[in-house]
Order: structure tokens, then C-alpha cells, then sequence
């Protein structure tokens, strides 16, 4: 059994290699671009940027 899956950067299209035991709604740092990608599902493994946090200014 492997213990890294492999998904697609969705910024630059290169293949990049995951924990087997990533979770939806994870973040993970791009090795192709830096960028923070968010997990969105498992079957297949799809990347989304991740998007940014604004503050909450107790609003």
C-alpha cells in the first residue's frame, strides 16, 4: 500500500504528491507554485486554490 496519492495542481497542471490520508477540506502547500490548495474531494482527488480568509472584525 502506497502512502502518497497523487492530484493535480489545479494552477499549474503538474502532478504533486499527497499523504494516502489527506482529508476533504485540508490544506496543502503547492511544491509546483506555493499556493495553498484545499482538498474538495477524494474520488478523484481534486485541488481547489484555496480561498482567502478575510477578517472578522466581530461583525
Amino acid at each position: 500500500m502506497s502512502d502518497t496519492i497523487t492530484a493535480e495542481d489545479p494552477l499549474s497542471g503538474e502532478e504533486i504528491d499527497l499523504p494516502s490520508d489527506v482529508e476533504v477540506g485540508e490544506i496543502i502547500d503547492s511544491p509546483a507554485t506555493g499556493a495553498e490548495l484545499e482538498v474538495v474531494s477524494l474520488d478523484p482527488v481534486t485541488l481547489e486554490e484555496a480561498p482567502e480568509l478575510e477578517e472578522d472584525w466581530g461583525e
